[in-house]
């Protein structure tokens, strides 16, 4: 059985030393963001702040901040929750006495796979009169965020058409003691039913949830398809019915294990600024108009606990979510897609920036039909660059996927440039918010000309021996050569034309322009400061362009402009000061 509520999980973590107690005072402005980013990189425990400055709440983190804590809420792998529905679709499909008494076990298992509604829970014993968010510890995490965000908050709704629900996390900038900011992005089921009330004329209720069973806390933040109900995953991955108490103002099932209940209404036209939040891609996303949350009641379970997450550059506590996630979708994927080998969205990026899909084909260009597929299907439709492989490659392994590119790209045929297109609302590449490029690179196996195995190139030279501008030059893996410049180089036709006419570096098919800050030692680093920061329609230049029919041709080599531009927002950094004061109380929190 699984977790029923955060005070479970916590209990269980403790027990297996895999929770520090901090008892010294801290501050939510700030301090903690530094203490947990220390923590995860050390791969270390969650993190219980019992003394938090200002609010009489406790604060956990980084519950979720390795592969075996995220692990321990799917009981085990979490790619066998998806397993485990594969299997039960083919037993029963079609049905027959043998099939399901093979399965008896998992059917038994999926009936718990629902909701068990009652009257009151812990959520319900307190009720803070009047609500009051100021009360809450909420955390303000970076030096220049326009304010305190609750970061993991469960936002329900229902539709106000068919009266489905649906749960999401979206940040939730604090004004004041009433209201907040609703982060609403583009495909997301939370603003689609808020489009729909609007239509009707009408208020949306929202609630927005803390706490609860971990599972649901995960379930959230799953991309399913729009009208599945992500409460029910959450009962599947904790293989028991998820207890609910019916309210009656909203009809919104809530989970009565959590830990605080926070109630009121979005209404169109009642917009405010929101932002800047330093995000999960690792900058400052930009201020925008948003929906006002209004807060009508908040209520809160005896030694109610609020969670809380941090984001910034990777690895962070969403870098190993979204890998579960990832895992546990495969097998439901490859049921629709039986061609669909493997895919992987890289939590490097940021996740929609680069997604990599192994297919095995059975004739010419199979892969582009479920690269389209794909590209066409929720969250990952907002996906920015998909390279397809063939099956023996590892999708996971970039540098396994550069010497499929290397290996089997044909320019002629293999690179599309789609333009424009929807954008991830975070992603500050495109010419304005939710507007950008796609590129799609072919590098399956296939009978052409240019299709064929390539002499690996040499390893590159110093930067410096090839122009004066250049930093240092390395490589991922033999189909992309990175490129270090200098920041005040304006002008990169120079920088271009001397790696076009270098006889080692013009070999590789891809020059990246990284910035100074991205440290090209690092593969997470590398990978991140390269696919957050270039537009495909932008910042492609090729060698040369030329027109094949009514196709434009890119001819290698092809430099990438992955350089921070002027523009952009900034990456997060903390406060100096902060930084060196949190060092030197370090062994006052008593972590390690």
């Amino acid at each position: 059985m699984g977790f029923k509520d955060l005070h479970e999980f916590i209990d269980h973590l403790e027990a297996n030393n895999e929770l520090v107690r901090i008892r010294k005072p801290v501050s939510p402005d700030q301090e903690i963001t530094i203490i947990q980013h220390r923590v995860i990189a050390e791969k270390g425990p969650a993190l219980l702040f019992e003394n938090v400055k200002g609010s009489s709440f406790p604060i956990v983190t980084n519950l979720f901040g390795t592969r075996r804590r995220v692990n321990m809420v799917f009981h085990g792998q979490p790619e066998a929750v998806g397993e485990r529905i594969v299997e039960l679709a083919h037993a029963v499909m079609p049905p027959s006495i043998s099939g399901l008494w093979r399965v008896r076990r998992q059917l038994i298992s999926l009936t718990a796979a629902r909701l068990k509604k009652g009257r009151s829970g812990p959520v319900l014993e307190n009720r803070m009169m009047p609500p009051d968010l100021t009360r809450l510890p909420v955390l303000t995490c970076w030096p220049e965020d326009g304010g305190p965000f609750i970061t993991l908050p469960i936002v329900q709704t229902v539709d106000p058409e068919d009266g489905r629900a649906n749960i999401g996390m979206y940040r939730l900038q604090r004004y004041g003691a009433q209201s907040t900011g609703m982060h609403w992005q583009i495909e997301k089921g939370g603003g689609f039913h808020f489009h729909r009330a609007a239509g009707f004329g009408r208020p949306l209720p929202v609630s927005v949830i803390l706490g609860g069973p971990p599972s649901l806390i995960i379930a959230a933040i799953a991309p399913m398809p729009e009208g599945l109900d992500e409460r029910l995953l959450s009962a599947l991955i904790m293989g028991e019915p998820l207890e609910v108490i019916i309210r009656q103002r909203t009809g919104h099932g809530i989970p009565a294990g959590a830990e605080f209940l926070i109630e009121g209404t979005v209404t169109a036209g009642d917009e405010q600024m929101e932002g800047p939040f330093g995000d999960h891609l690792g900058y400052y996303s930009n201020a925008a108009s948003y929906p006002v949350f209004r807060v009508s009641s908040i209520h809160a379970r005896k030694n109610a606990i609020y969670p809380a997450t941090i984001v910034g550059k990777p690895v962070q506590e969403d870098y190993y979510i979204g890998e579960a996630l990832q895992k546990m979708a495969l097998p439901l994927l490859q049921l629709i897609r039986p061609a669909v080998y493997d895919l992987w969205a890289y939590p490097e990026t940021g996740f929609h920036p680069l997604a990599v899909i192994s297919v095995r084909q059975s004739y010419e260009y199979e892969a582009l039909k479920h690269v389209m597929g794909m590209l066409g299907e929720g969250q990952v439709s907002l996906t920015k660059v998909m390279i397809a492989v063939g099956e023996e490659v590892d999708v996971k392994d970039f540098r396994a996927v550069s010497r499929a590119v290397w290996q089997y790209l044909d320019p002629e045929s293999d690179i599309h440039l789609i333009s424009p297109t929807a954008q991830d609302t975070l992603d500050f590449t495109g010419p304005r918010m939710n507007v950008g490029s796609r590129l799609i690179l072919l590098a399956n196996r296939h009978d052409t000309p240019g299709n064929r195995n390539r002499i690996l190139p040499p390893s590159p030279p110093p930067g410096r021996e090839v122009d004066e501008n250049i930093i240092c030059l390395s490589t991922m893996g033999p189909a992309f050569l990175m490129v270090k410049t200098r920041d005040d180089v304006m002008d990169i036709n120079r920088v271009q034309s001397a790696l076009a006419a270098n006889s080692i570096t013009r070999q590789y098919l891809f020059h990246i322009l990284a910035s100074e800050d991205v440290p090209l030692t690092d593969d997470v680093m590398t990978l991140w400061g390269w696919f957050t920061r270039f537009d495909p329609n932008r910042d492609l230049h090729p060698a040369q362009r030329r027109i094949a029919g009514n196709r434009i041709v890119f001819e290698p080599p092809i430099l990438i402009d992955a350089r921070w531009k002027k523009g952009y927002p900034k990456p997060v950094e903390f406060d100096p000061a902060l930084a060196k004061k949190v060092a030197a109380d370090w062994h006052g929190y008593e972590i390690s």
